[in-house]
């Protein structure tokens, strides 16, 4: 191909160099959007047999604070009734969206610039109302049915009540729109999934855990994703990951010799392409193979069980949305920034870090703004217990490192000081950055995890940091605020805050992967929300 011969990168902290956006210089992208090759976000399989799922709109689920430890929460039979509020409330509709004759769908998985290039598969056993046999299917969330692409020979030995979820990510989608930086937001929108599928299943009381050991081969097999006819040139779906829910966590399921009947062809997304051979290798290069190095978590890390809103969960779900704008006055209260950031802590005993396979490597720099009895200041919070000295010593000498008082948290101020302009410029000048109540960075022990883990590593980080995202978009909507992702920041500009520039310029010893906002939103009354789902449906 000769790609790397042409100035294009030559592994994967290369492409994450040459994709870190500047004041000066932003990373490579389209110089204007063709609307004419704007990929759908749905993909479609002609051909095959197509059930619709039941919606269950109405269906009571447990209130949003019993959630994460599945307190009280009995694990519903596996049935059509089941699996289709699981798909709805994780990769379904929330609302349609229209203004001056343009409409779009926006969904309960959260997407980078909506663009959704996360594709969810199930393998599940017979069931009435879907199939007599055990089969793999594609969710279409439009119309919000499964699409059976491979009757299977046989299922594959789980617990009772268990089956398989497959993700996947059409790179073309974001690259459309975002160019080489396009591979990065595919990650997290993984994460997001990740996040969304669990707080789904916690809600039927089941548990949702992603297999660490799958390779991407492996994954693309089982998902068709070698074939022919899985997908279009330049919109190839590369495999992300399997998972098995269950109403018992399960770490390890064999899932080697599936076979059975395929049929269906994929849709295709665009008419015309523009090509970016810089994502095409960062995929390569972050390539994972069967069995990878999975380090074992240096510290267990305990949340301590904080008061949460009664508010049944499908109704904070269904509620979710990414603010455009806030309204730069409304406080969040102390007690509930405790709660938001407790979530975000990955105890192994609550959804949905009990589902993620890998140990904690992200750190978070937050700029608080209006929190009821928190003083205005930069602040870290120490996800990792094992990284606090390499970070303290990493980071600028000056910073306090005080804990904050009464408070359960790993929680330090840094710097006590004004610093909304700082959270707008380094989010690249996006003024929701600090009119919030807070935002953050999500700084990652990056040189260490690729050492530890290889460079596949690469994306199960944003595949965290898009989890820690999907647990800021819920919990802030339980608490009365919203939350919005912002994938756009200027990398070493954070570190130059943080005083990690010295270090990072030559190890990439920790880089800034997410940023994130929390506040007060600004509706616009010009936009109309439509039903997620005709009432007929």
């Amino acid at each position: 191909m000769g790609w790397a011969d042409e100035g294009m990168p030559r592994d994967i902290r290369a492409y994450h160099r040459r994709t870190k956006h500047a004041a000066h210089r932003y990373a490579l992208g389209p110089a204007f959007l063709d609307w004419t090759s704007q990929p759908t976000p749905f993909r479609r399989f002609d051909g095959v047999r197509t059930v619709p799922l039941p919606l269950s709109l109405e269906r009571p689920t447990p209130p949003f604070g019993d959630l994460a430890r599945l307190d009280g929460v009995a694990a519903e039979p596996l049935g059509d009734a089941a699996i289709g509020l699981f798909l709805e409330l994780a990769l379904g509709i929330s609302a349609w969206k229209a203004v001056d004759g343009a409409q779009w769908a926006v969904r309960n998985n959260p997407s980078s610039g909506n663009l959704h290039p996360t594709e969810g598969y199930v393998i599940l056993p017979p069931l009435d109302g879907i199939g007599d046999g055990p089969a793999l299917y594609h969710y279409a969330p439009a119309d919000h049915a499964l699409e059976e692409r491979c009757r299977l020979e046989r299922f594959p030995t789980l617990p009772a009540g268990g089956f398989i979820v497959g993700l996947s990510s059409v790179a073309w989608r974001e690259a459309w729109k975002y160019g080489e930086r396009a591979f990065r937001y595919c990650q997290h929108d993984v994460g997001h999934a990740v996040g969304a599928l669990s707080y789904a299943a916690a809600c039927l009381g089941w548990r949702m855990t992603v297999q660490a050991r799958p390779g991407d081969a492996a994954v693309g097999r089982v998902l068709g994703l070698d074939r022919a006819d899985a997908w279009h040139r330049h919109e190839q779906e590369h495999p992300d990951l399997l998972a098995v829910v269950a109403p018992e966590p399960v770490e390890a399921v064999a899932l080697g010799g599936l076979s059975g009947d395929w049929t269906g062809t994929a849709n295709r997304l665009s008419e015309d392409h523009d090509p970016w051979p810089a994502v095409e290798l960062a995929a390569r290069y972050s390539y994972k193979t069967d069995n990878p190095p999975i380090p074992a978590d240096d510290v267990a890390v305990s949340a301590p069980d904080l008061p949460a809103a009664d508010t049944p969960a499908a109704a904070v779900i269904r509620r979710r949305r990414s603010a455009v704008r806030m309204d730069g006055r409304t406080p969040l209260d102390r007690t509930a920034f405790f709660r938001i950031l407790s979530a975000t802590l990955p105890d192994r005993t609550v959804i949905p870090w009990s589902g993620f396979s890998w140990p904690p490597r992200l750190a978070l720099f937050l700029f608080v703004h209006r929190v009821t009895g928190v003083e205005p200041g930069l602040y870290a919070l120490i996800r990792d217990p094992a990284s606090l000295d390499r970070l303290r010593a990493a980071c600028d000498p000056s910073f306090l490192w005080q804990p904050v008082e009464e408070c359960p948290l790993p929680l330090f101020l840094l710097r006590a000081e004004a610093v909304e302009r700082n959270a707008a410029q380094l989010s690249c000048l996006q003024a929701i950055a600090g009119k919030g109540a807070f935002s953050l960075g999500m700084a990652a022990d990056f040189d260490r995890t690729l050492r530890d883990e290889g460079d596949w590593a690469y994306r199960r980080l944003f595949w965290e940091a898009g989890l820690v995202g999907q647990v800021l978009y819920v919990e802030a909507t339980a608490a009365g605020m919203s939350g919005t992702g912002l994938g756009c920041f200027f990398d070493d500009g954070v570190h130059d805050l943080l005083g990690l520039t010295a270090e990072t310029q030559e190890s990439m010893a920790w880089q800034s992967l997410y940023h994130f906002t929390v506040g007060t939103a600004l509706e616009d009354e010009r936009v109309l929300t439509l039903p997620a789902y005709p009432a007929e449906r």
